[in-house]
């Protein structure tokens, strides 16, 4: 299948952001892929030697991707490009390729290899084994080039400016062979691909960094911005560069090997440099900073015609610095004028600055927060400030996670700031343990506030932190309670670690759950928690809820957007409505309040809600507003409210340490509460405890996390009190929309 005149040879950029968003669903390793085309591999009968037809590539991409239904024209479009890498040009031999015509398994494997996440180590050692052609340990010039070639392509794809990128990888190339013997070892070229900050950026490589040490990655610069280590201008119309995410320091990616200007430290090396002295007070959480050294942090920056802190005048192209911590700015000779503290500036309530952070010995502490470059750190409380203990979802609301994740790194101390891919929320909540006035930010959809909500149970600390939530995603039913609203719609994060300050203390109930099959050996899907937040529901609802997950599995790319999933779930909700798959659900099921059976008969249900906040299917609230009644008798904790006239005035509290009962009729009357055609769901209890027992299969979810349960006995009982934040009102222009 040699490609053809009207048949494209390179990627589009479109292309190469679709095959970036296939990898993102997979699960599997480049490596442990090609494998399986070696001899006696699971796929060997459809390899040549060491090449590959289309149907051989189709199946490869099928298999890494885990996808079934990989365009046909995207495939045909792929193979063209890996037929027409130019490379040494003595690698492709007309005897080596099989009929028809074939792509290198090297070449394809390498480039998707460059693009997964994976070890720096790990990932260098595959590449130069991957072109160690002959096997005997050493890369020679040719390997070297076709190795710089495959950079090329993906750096072109991933929006390098190659022509300033090519002498940077042949430079480096010819640095890492030490004793200039004309061939690379893999010792020579992991240690020289290890300390090579352009290509580890090109490579995405993850490197763990030491304090004090710049965290980079390329960015393009829509206006004029200069290097500040050569302090010449970046050219081109993508101004690009690298930049440090914690610091912002900016360079050229040939200029980054050459930088001696370190990154901004995040912590002091002992307590003797905060003039701690923990003898004074008989609890840590009473000890307080007695003469810190709150010190300016100054990085060369482009001020951008700011005035100067100092003098006041104004500063020119790279003739000032700025502070990490409290965003001051200076002339180069106004930095160690005026007042040499720092107060952490208009977030000194939010940050925990360096000088509030020391290492401690294995002596002084038996549980040591060790962090991914080796130290053990405690923080010292400062006074009349709240910390804020930042924790992100880089997979939420699609590429919203990993932006947020940098910007709370530049803007907060990089130590207050946690991926949750890596580790979950323990290890920050360990950090924080001995602090008893810090807040708790957690920036992903309800699944993820759940997460972390479980996490605080588990971890005993001394104080339950208070939680503010940053939504991603969609759905946020619990972030719309709380007032941050539907999604995170890219705004300035400053805004938010504003409202956080301006926020209120908010009790919220959460309810355990237990579900005993009839038969413990009947097939079914286990329930997804144990713990209710938000809202537990069976029948119509969660059947549309099952059967979209379960399509999301199996096809991710068809739900790669909002708008995308809200007509999937458009569809599914019509279907579920000619299907009536939960239609006379009453006869199905019976419900207990407070050990009083519910009067369903009369009832057209088709779902069955069990509320504890007053939000459900992203924004939909099934309870209504009440009237307002006085003299509502106040219920006593072991009674349920069944009566319908008495429910009309009942209020709903997420910290009353009730649950809200209701029924809706079917998929329409959810459409009608939704878009505001009608007002509420009919009210049937409100109870501070429900056993529900089922005969026969339905789906149910708990806080839109479906699942189809086999006949059971469903116990729902008050378990404790989340503290969380709630966001002031919102004005009509506010930081966040609802819908």
């Amino acid at each position: 299948m040699a490609a053809s005149d009207d048949t494209e040879a390179s990627l589009t950029a479109v292309d190469f952001i679709q095959l970036q968003q296939y990898m993102e669903y997979s699960t599997l390793r480049v490596k442990d892929v090609i494998k399986e085309f070696q001899p006696r591999g699971r796929l060997a009968q459809h390899s040549f030697g060491e090449c590959v037809d289309f149907s051989g590539f189709c199946l490869f991409l099928k298999t890494y991707l885990e996808v079934d239904d990989f365009p046909t024209d995207f495939c045909q479009r792929l193979f063209c490009y890996f037929q027409n890498v130019e490379t040494d040009g003595s690698a492709k031999t007309k005897g080596s390729l099989p009929k028809g015509g074939g792509v290198f398994l090297r070449d394809v494997s390498c480039y998707f290899s460059v693009l997964e996440e994976g070890q720096p180590r790990d990932k260098l050692e595959f590449t130069f084994k991957l072109y160690d052609k002959d096997g005997n340990g050493l890369l020679d010039s040719s390997e070297v080039d076709r190795i710089i070639t495959q950079m090329m392509r993906a750096a072109d794809y991933l929006g390098w400016d190659v022509t300033e990128l090519r002498p940077v990888l042949t430079d480096m190339m010819a640095a890492i062979d030490v004793d200039n013997s004309g061939t690379v070892t893999l010792e020579e070229w992991l240690k020289g691909g290890m300390n090579n900050v352009p290509l580890l950026v090109l490579l995405g490589l993850k490197v763990t960094t030491r304090d004090g040490q710049h965290n980079w990655r390329m960015k393009h610069f829509n206006r004029p911005t200069y290097c500040s280590v050569c302090l010449s201008m970046l050219l081109g119309l993508g101004k690009q560069g690298l930049c440090c995410t914690y610091c912002k320091y900016t360079v050229h990616s040939q200029c980054a090997n050459k930088t001696s200007h370190p990154c901004a430290r995040t912590f002091v090396r002992s307590k003797m440099d905060i003039g701690v002295s923990s003898t004074v007070f008989p609890s840590r959480c009473q000890v307080r900073m007695e003469a810190a050294i709150a010190a300016h942090e100054w990085i060369r920056a482009d001020c951008n015609s700011n005035r100067c802190q100092v003098c006041s005048k104004k500063i020119r192209t790279l003739a000032g610095r700025s502070c990490v911590w409290c965003q001051e700015m200076r002339h180069d000779e106004c930095v160690f004028s005026g007042l040499s503290s720092c107060d952490c500036g208009p977030f000194r309530d939010h940050i925990l600055p360096p000088w509030a952070i020391y290492a401690v010995s294995k002596d002084e502490d038996s549980l040591l927060n060790v962090t991914p470059d080796g130290h053990n750190l405690q923080i010292v409380p400062v006074a009349d400030t709240h910390p804020l203990l930042v924790f992100v979802n880089p997979k939420s609301g699609g590429k919203q996670g990993d932006r947020v994740l940098r910007k709370f790194q530049y803007l907060l101390n990089p130590r207050q700031v946690y991926n949750l891919s890596n580790g979950g929320p323990g290890p920050g909540l360990h950090f924080f343990r001995h602090l008893c006035d810090y807040r708790i930010l957690v920036c992903g959809g309800d699944g993820t506030v759940g997460w972390l909500l479980d996490a605080i149970d588990k971890a005993e600390l001394q104080v339950r932190p208070p939680v503010a939530v940053l939504p991603l995603g969609t759905g946020n039913d619990l972030a719309r309670c709380l007032r941050w609203g539907g999604g995170y719609d890219g705004s300035d994060l400053k805004d938010i670690l504003k409202e956080i300050e301006a926020s209120e203390l908010v009790p919220m109930d959460r309810w355990s759950i237990q579900v005993i099959p009839d038969d413990p050996r009947s097939a079914g899907d286990l329930a997804p928690f144990e713990i209710i937040n938000n809202y537990f529901s069976v029948g119509v609802d969660a059947s549309i809820a099952h059967r979209f997950h379960s399509m999301r599995e199996k096809h991710p790319r068809r739900f790669s957007s909002r708008t995308k999933n809200k007509l999937w779930y458009f569809e599914l909700a019509t279907s579920e409505t000619l299907s009536a798959t939960c239609k006379k659900l009453k006869d199905y099921l019976t419900i207990e309040c407070c050990g009083r059976r519910l009067d369903l008969s009369g009832m057209s249900l088709e779902a069955i809600a069990v509320l504890n906040i007053p939000s459900i299917h992203g924004g939909s609230n099934l309870w209504g507003e009440s009237k307002k009644s006085e003299g509502v008798p106040a219920a006593e904790p072991g009674e349920a409210i069944t009566d319908a006239e008495v429910l009309k005035a009942v209020s709903q509290d997420m910290s009353d340490r009730r649950v809200e009962v209701v029924g809706l009729e079917g998929v329409l009357e959810m459409g009608q509460i939704y878009t505001g055609l009608k007002s509420a769901g009919r009210r049937l209890a409100q109870t501070s405890q429900i056993t529900i027992r089922t005969i026969k299969a339905l789906p149910m979810q708990i806080d839109g996390e479906p699942w189809m349960q086999p006949p059971c006995t469903i116990h729902i009982t008050h378990k404790n009190q989340a503290n969380m934040l709630m966001a002031s009102p919102t004005k009509p222009s506010g930081f966040f929309h609802l819908k």
